[in-house]
C-alpha cells in the first residue's frame, strides 16, 4: 500500500536522523540485521514492532503518521529567504521554472547555458532549500506545489510587478495561441465573488493541464504563462476626476 510505504520511508529517515543503522535496530528489538532488512523491504511490520521501531527514533506512532502527512502535503507558499535566493541567481531561478515543468536534466544542460556541474551543483541548492528531493541520475522529486503562491508584498511579487509583468504584457496579442481581453463595469459583491471562483477554477485547469502535459515529450510543449486578474479598482485618471 502507498501509505505503508509512505510510512515506512518517513520511518528510516527518522532512524537515520537518530543515527540508528539496521544492525543496532535489530539489536534493540531481539532481531538480527537482515531480518530488519527484510522488515522494510517487505513492508512485514506488526503494529507492536513498529512502535518498537518508533520509540528508538524517539517518536509515538502518531508523530510519524504527522511527519509522514508533512512531507507528502506539497509547499505552497515560499518563505522570504526561499525567494530572495532565488531572485539572487539568474540560473537558480530559471532551473527552478525548468524542473517545475518535469524538464530532463540532460535537455537543461543541452538547451542552456549550464553545464552538468553547475547544474548539480544548483538542483543541491534548491534540495537544501527544502523545493526538491535530488534522487539518483539528476532526477528530482517537487517537494512544492507546481505554482506555489508568492507571498504578498515579498520579494517575488514584487520582481515580478516591477520586471515580468511589464515585459508580459509588452504585446498585441495577436500571435497564435495568443489571447487578451480587457473588460470594466460596475458589479455586485456577489457578482464580484462569482468571478473569483471562475479565476480559481480557471487556475486549477491550466495546472491539470499542466501536469497531464507534463508526459508529453518536451519538444510538443512550449512555455506558456497567463494572468488572471480581478479587483475592485478605479482607472487613476478617472480618480483624479472625483470631487
Amino acid at each position: 500500500m502507498p501509505q505503508t510505504s509512505a510510512l515506512l520511508s518517513e520511518l528510516k529517515r527518522a532512524l537515520r536522523a537518530a543515527g540508528l543503522t539496521y544492525g543496532e535496530v535489530g539489536r534493540k528489538l531481539g532481531l538480527s540485521e537482515a531480518s530488519v532488512k527484510r522488515l522494510f523491504h517487505e513492508e512485514g511490520f506488526s503494529l507492536k514492532r513498529l512502535e518498537a521501531t518508533c520509540e528508538l527514533a524517539g517518536l509515538e506512532l502518531s508523530d510519524l503518521v504527522e511527519r509522514m502527512k508533512q512531507a507528502r502535503e506539497p509547499l505552497t507558499e515560499l518563505n522570504p529567504e526561499q525567494e530572495t535566493e532565488l531572485l539572487g541567481d539568474p540560473k537558480l531561478l530559471l532551473i527552478t521554472y525548468l524542473v517545475l515543468n518535469k524538464w530532463p536534466f540532460d535537455d537543461i544542460v543541452r538547451t542552456f547555458q549550464i553545464d552538468e556541474h553547475e547544474g548539480f551543483r544548483l538542483l543541491r541548492r534548491l534540495e537544501k532549500l527544502q523545493m526538491i528531493d535530488l534522487l539518483p541520475f539528476n532526477k528530482v522529486r517537487l517537494r512544492t506545489a507546481r505554482n506555489f503562491a508568492w507571498r504578498p508584498d515579498g520579494p517575488m511579487q514584487r520582481f515580478l510587478t516591477e520586471r515580468v509583468l511589464p515585459e508580459f504584457l509588452a504585446s498585441c496579442f495577436e500571435g497564435a495561441g495568443e489571447e487578451q481581453k480587457f473588460v470594466g463595469g460596475l458589479l455586485s459583491r456577489a457578482s464580484l465573488l462569482q468571478l473569483q471562483r471562475s479565476i480559481a477554477r480557471l487556475v486549477a485547469e491550466f495546472d491539470e493541464l499542466a501536469a497531464l502535459d507534463a508526459r508529453l515529450p518536451r519538444d510538443e510543449r512550449r512555455g506558456c504563462s497567463a494572468l488572471f486578474a480581478l479587483r475592485p479598482w478605479e482607472f487613476s485618471g478617472f480618480a483624479r476626476l472625483r470631487r
